[in-house]
């Protein structure tokens, strides 16, 4: 797994680029990310509660610490 795709969704995330996020979520090869990804875009299109879309933020920003934090386990987050 190249480490871009997470500099990518942490870019994309924070600079408000969904179409771009969405775009990562396809691509990518690490389907955890692509999971995490998926569930922060329905939550952020379609949650009225704020503490759901805050929830799977922080859910995505921490996959994505732990994933850079730990390279070595790539190969188990990939099909």
């Amino acid at each position: 797994m190249n480490s871009v795709d997470y500099d990518k969704a942490l870019y994309y995330t924070h600079r408000s680029q969904w179409d771009n996020l969405l775009i990562l979520m396809v691509r990518t090869k690490d389907d955890f990310l692509s999971k995490k990804i998926e569930q922060f875009l329905h939550a952020y299109n379609f949650e009225h509660d704020y503490k759901e879309v805050e929830k799977q933020l922080y859910s995505l920003l921490r996959y994505i610490d732990h994933a850079v934090e730990y390279p070595e386990m790539e190969y188990a987050h990939q099909m």
